[in-house]
């Protein structure tokens, strides 16, 4: 059976994106918006351009709507989907603070 993880990309400006695998791929490392990123960087910060990639969560058993609800819970505990802190663009972030 293949493990599936859910993990955190951090970018070099600190922005995260967290997403799931379900086949454990080591150079698999994220589906967050390449328009959404390249817009943080100029080009000359990408010409040598390190990101981390760390495993939050994994299974060797769990079903797909449980791999599902964990990214969303991970999602929302580190608000990456918050523009402020990360790239992922859904769930839609919401903000505790009305102006």
């Amino acid at each position: 059976m293949q493990k599936k993880v859910v993990y955190k990309i951090t970018y070099p400006n600190g922005k995260i994106f967290i997403g799931k695998d379900l086949t454990n791929t080591l150079n698999y490392l994220a589906s967050a918006n390449s328009r959404l990123i390249a817009a943080d960087f100029p080009q000359e910060q990408i010409v040598d351009f390190t990101i981390r990639k760390q495993i939050l969560w994994e299974s060797f058993t769990a079903d797909i709507k449980e791999i599902n609800k964990v990214e969303v819970e991970l999602i929302r505990k580190h608000q990456s989907n918050n523009p402020e802190i990360g790239y992922n663009i859904w769930p839609k972030f919401k903000s505790k603070h009305t102006d």
